[in-house]
């Protein structure tokens, strides 16, 4: 990771733009801001969550009704035939929304394969369907343009040798696995693996990052690989191996990320959750899908906090979207066009994040993402560069007063209001501008606690 420093304003703080961590390979991924994530598997057929609703290895949260007796959880793959699936349809509405990478599950925690691993009889040639699945989603996403990426779990509930004797039979199958997917599907952009369990000698991750990069040299990888191994997070004999695992990007999961410039971090958020608020990453249909206007917010939290966003849908069992899921995607394709400016190609601040919004910039455009007014009104500190024009991105002029001692900016009806507002300053070209903190305003709560995307997952759910 690299740092660039402004002599004239280091005493200020910390500076906007400070991380570059190796931008040539991370510049695609910190200016699209916005990605798709598809958790789907033969549990849709049930509609109980992927993995965590088999018997042996529950999610708590889920309850007796998600404890499906593994033997019958591992048979779901035969009544598996999703005729309704249409990659292209998919691909293309994540385009229209906006989205411009993909990853997809190939392998969760139960073991399936959704491609033709020729490691395993346990995946999709071995279903009514018999189709490709892996395949057909890198083939819709070469052809609208999205990146490409495949979610790996390295955890393996069904294979027989994870965490057996010293793991070897196991490294050697995953491995082979990654090969497949690295090899037969064109360029990957991302590789999102999702934690491990066991000691850290139980993994040949040198040799696995190895392979890695030498069939995909420009893939980014997350922070997951060895997540949870034993000895990680105290420090190994090999340190230079551990701060390889930590990847690329951070991941916190189902909660928005604090700001935070030091790393790239990426919140992965489900778009329907189960009615306690737990799990809902893959198809299950008492879940409660996010409003749109929640999801937008929950985009735009992100962005100002200097992340990503890879927000998750589960199709059905017929491979069709839950209704709730599609038209919240539908419904990104116009707010998309009026606001993807501040979203697309900026970077977060001067204005640290809070309940009232977020700020982000663009060259000598500042972005205010405003999710609450308070009578109309919105204090902010003093910006040391002129403001040229103010205006709401969909909206009218507003009105704004700018002094010595802070921007006042105001509704030009005066009334208050709780609706997202994108509103757009055109700065005075100058010097880079410091982080500010926004007085009295109380750090953001939404779609659960704020985590730090450094923290390590205390537990994981998806």
């Amino acid at each position: 990771m690299c740092k660039r420093v402004m002599g004239l304003l280091a005493t200020v703080g910390v500076l906007l733009g400070s991380a570059c961590a190796e931008s040539s390979k991370m510049d695609w991924w910190q200016q699209d801001k916005f990605g798709m994530f598809i958790h789907w598997g033969p549990s849709s057929v049930a509609g109980v969550e992927i993995s965590w609703a088999r018997e042996s290895h529950p999610f708590d949260h889920l309850g007796e009704l998600n404890n499906v007796p593994d033997e019958v959880y591992d048979a779901l793959h035969k009544e598996f035939n999703p005729v309704e699936f249409d990659a292209d349809e998919i691909v293309r509405t994540a385009k229209e929304a906006g989205m411009k990478y993909l990853v997809f599950t190939a392998k969760h925690h139960d073991g399936f394969s959704m491609w033709p691993t020729e490691l395993s009889g346990y995946n999709i040639m071995n279903t009514p369907y018999k189709r490709d699945i892996c395949r057909e989603f890198a083939a819709a996403c070469r052809k609208y343009g999205l990146k490409l990426g495949w979610y790996y779990s390295t955890r393996d509930w069904y294979h027989p040798d994870y965490l057996v004797d010293d793991n070897s039979k196991y490294n050697d199958f995953y491995h082979g696995q990654i090969r497949e997917l690295l090899t037969n599907y064109g360029e990957v952009s991302v590789l999102w693996f999702d934690h491990v369990a066991g000691a850290w000698n139980d993994y040949r991750f040198k040799e696995l990052f190895d392979m890695i990069y030498e069939l995909q040299p420009g893939i980014i990888v997350n922070d997951r690989a060895a997540k949870f191994v034993h000895g990680h997070l105290a420090g190994t004999p090999d340190p230079e191996l551990v701060e390889l695992t930590k990847g690329d990007f951070h991941t916190p999961e189902g909660k928005v990320g604090v700001f935070h410039k030091d790393f790239p971090w990426e919140t992965c958020m489900p778009m329907s959750k189960g009615p306690d608020g737990h799990g809902g990453w893959s198809y299950r249909p008492e879940a409660i899908t996010a409003s749109f206007d929640k999801c937008a917010e929950m985009l735009a939290a992100c962005v100002t906090g200097c992340g990503n966003m890879l927000l998750n849908i589960g199709p059905m069992a017929d491979g069709s979207l839950r209704t709730s899921e599609f038209e919240n995607l539908k419904e990104f394709k116009p707010w998309i066009e009026t606001y993807g400016e501040s979203i697309y190609g900026t970077e977060g601040g001067p204005f640290i994040s809070g309940q009232w919004g977020g700020s982000c910039m663009k060259d000598d455009t500042l972005y205010l993402h405003i999710f609450r007014w308070e009578n109309g009104t919105l204090e902010l500190p003093a910006l040391p560069r002129t403001v040229l024009t103010c205006e709401e991105l969909g909206g009218e002029t507003i009105t704004f007063l700018q002094s010595d001692d802070s921007l006042s900016l105001r509704i030009k009806d005066g009334k208050k209001r709780s609706l997202h507002s994108v509103v757009k300053l055109q700065l005075e070209p100058g010097l880079e501008l410091a982080l500010m903190p926004v007085e009295g305003r109380a750090p953001r709560k939404q779609h659960g606690s704020l985590v730090d995307p450094l923290a390590s997952n205390k537990k994981s759910g998806e």
